[in-house]
């Protein structure tokens, strides 16, 4: 039996959070005619759910088809400024390793990302880690506003591609938010959790985390933790 894994992006395996703000801030200036005051929070959470409470914070209601146009301007933006993800980014510590060593193992590595797909793909390409993952079976923040639906919808993805059955003992999330550590539990997957992000140890721990390390470093660490789920 094969294990899904299930990757986090921001913070996890790369981070571009600046130039990210700074495209959110564009876009809802040139869609709303003003600048915003501020965003709604965004670690762990979908591109659909920042989206609609940031309109949400400047008393705009946010239908669907604001959202969609909203967001389909944010794709357009990581478009033109995708050559700046790379030199303005980074590619955190031990993500090639870790990718690397589970691509020889009985695994596939897909995402769930609060990242629409289109802006996902454009993170990965930047670093090359795009050949990695599955993205096929992935699950992305326009397939919902909450993250712990996206994990069965991740897992009936790579089902139908791959004819094999995926559950909370065969699915691994790794993450860097309690969002992610929720999201898994809720949805049908153990956690991997990395404070890479804004979220301490502590903090991971307290959500429930099965493994908590400070980072992706320690590779045999994680690929044992991915192994041991059909172990258990």
């Amino acid at each position: 039996m094969r294990i899904l894994v299930l990757w986090d992006i921001d913070h996890t395996l790369i981070s571009v959070n600046r130039l990210s703000r700074e495209l959110y801030r564009a876009v809802f200036e040139n869609l709303v005619g003003r600048s915003p005051t501020r965003l709604a929070p965004m670690a762990g959470r979908t591109e659909r759910a920042i989206t609609a409470d940031t309109l949400r914070l400047h008393g705009i209601d946010p239908t669907e088809e604001l959202v969609r146009a909203f967001t389909t301007a944010l794709g357009r933006a990581f478009d033109e400024h995708r050559h700046e993800l790379a030199e303005r980014g980074r590619e955190l510590p031990g993500a090639r390793s870790v990718l690397t060593a589970l691509a020889d193992e009985p695994v596939i590595q897909s995402v769930l990302t609060g990242n629409m797909e289109q802006i996902a793909r454009h993170k990965l390409v930047a670093f090359d880690l795009d050949g990695y993952v599955d993205l096929s079976v992935g699950a992305f923040g326009m397939d919902g506003a909450e993250r712990p639906p996206l994990v069965r919808l991740a897992q009936t993805r790579a089902e139908a591609k791959y004819g094999e059955r995926f559950d909370a003992r065969s699915t691994v999330l790794i993450g860097d938010t309690p969002h992610d550590v929720l999201a898994g539990h809720e949805g049908g997957a153990r956690v991997v959790a990395v404070a890479t992000g804004t979220s301490d140890e502590a903090a991971l721990r307290a959500a429930g985390a099965e493994l908590v390390l400070p980072d992706l470093t320690d590779t045999e660490a994680v690929v044992q933790a991915v192994l041991g789920v059909t172990r258990r």
